[in-house]
């Protein structure tokens, strides 16, 4: 499981951490049942903290990504991940909305916006 974390990046490292797992998990590359390090060896491979692996888990269990088996550690969920991208539209689209919202009551042209998302989206 490949992570890179970076200290530069405006998110905390625990939401890379997260996003990164989705990604893989989304993406096939992690499958359903599939073990993944433990906390301790994977802060240890990153060269942060514990407690950083373990809120990125935990958010992540909350969210069903993953399933932690005391005593056995950390697997990626059995789910339907067509439910889980739709959930995850469903998210970007609020956001989206939100940003309609203030562009349109300060005068921001949907161009300008528009060009900020593409900007964003590439990144």
């Amino acid at each position: 499981m490949d992570i890179i974390v970076s200290n530069s990046s405006g998110k905390p490292i625990y939401e890379q951490i997260s996003s990164q797992i989705k990604n893989q998990i989304m993406n096939g590359t992690l499958e359903a049942g599939e073990a993944l390090p433990s906390m301790r060896a994977l802060a240890k491979d990153l060269h942060i903290s514990v407690i950083t692996v373990q809120r990125a888990y935990e958010d992540l269990t909350r969210d069903g990504f993953i399933e932690t088996v005391s005593g056995k550690g950390s697997f990626v969920a059995a789910q339907n991940t067509e439910f889980i991208q739709e959930e995850q539209l469903r998210k970007a689209e609020e956001l989206l909305q939100q940003a309609c919202d203030i562009a349109r009551s300060h005068g921001i042209s949907y161009e300008q916006l528009a060009s900020i998302l593409k900007m964003l989206y590439e990144e």
